[in-house]
This record gives C-alpha cells, sequence and structure tokens, in this order.
C-alpha cells in the first residue's frame, strides 16, 4: 500500500462531504471510499464506488479534505487528472468522474472509453 498526498486527482467539497456523512451512517467507521473501473457499460468501462475497510498491496490511499480515497494502481492510471465529484438532482444523486483521459463518455456518465 502507498499513501500519496499529491496524486493529481481532485476531489470536489461536494464529495468530500458526501463521503464522510455515508461513513458515519456505515456499522464500522473505519470505511474509506474505493474508486475502481470494471470492463462494461455503454462505453467500455464503468466507475465502481463502494466502502472499503480493506487495504491491498497496490492500492494507494489520497488525503483530501478529510477523507480517504483508495484507488488500486491500474485503476489510477485511467483516472489521473481526474476530478471526483457529487450531485444531486431530479434525476437523482451520484458520484461523478470528470475524466480527462476518457476519449468517449456515456450520457450518464458512469461508463467510458480510452
Amino acid at each position: 500500500m502507498m499513501e500519496k498526498l499529491n496524486i493529481p486527482i481532485n476531489i470536489s467539497p461536494a464529495a468530500a462531504k458526501r463521503t464522510k456523512y455515508l461513513i458515519l451512517n456505515q456499522s464500522k467507521k473505519d470505511m474509506h471510499l474505493r474508486i475502481y473501473i470494471t470492463g462494461g457499460g455503454c462505453a467500455g468501462f464503468q466507475y465502481q464506488f463502494m466502502f472499503d475497510d480493506k487495504i491491498k498491496e497496490d492500492d494507494l490511499i489520497i488525503k483530501q479534505l478529510g477523507i480517504k480515497i483508495i484507488i488500486d494502481s491500474i485503476t489510477l492510471q485511467y483516472l489521473i487528472g481526474g476530478k471526483i465529484d457529487y450531485e444531486e438532482n431530479l434525476e437523482g444523486s451520484k458520484f461523478i468522474i470528470t475524466n480527462p483521459n476518457a476519449k468517449n463518455t456515456c450520457s450518464c456518465g458512469l461508463s467510458f472509453n480510452i
């Protein structure tokens, strides 16, 4: 596990606030937000989010705005320069990733290709 403070991924205040709120409502308080990608979705890769208390050997921990985000090394290469945000609107609420490495994204913003 590597702990990095200056990885070029930004977390918005809205995403940090929502993450803190969701962690407070977990039964285990030592959870962190894990972001990873999987194959699939309408554009090729999908962003996935979960709360996790396990840190794996190839994980990187990003500390910003009072939260820790866990990203594995494979996912990290696709997200460098990106921004993690959270939005609530009439369509619902969700974490959003703005990814400068993505060539195409689907209309909902949850999948992309490179």
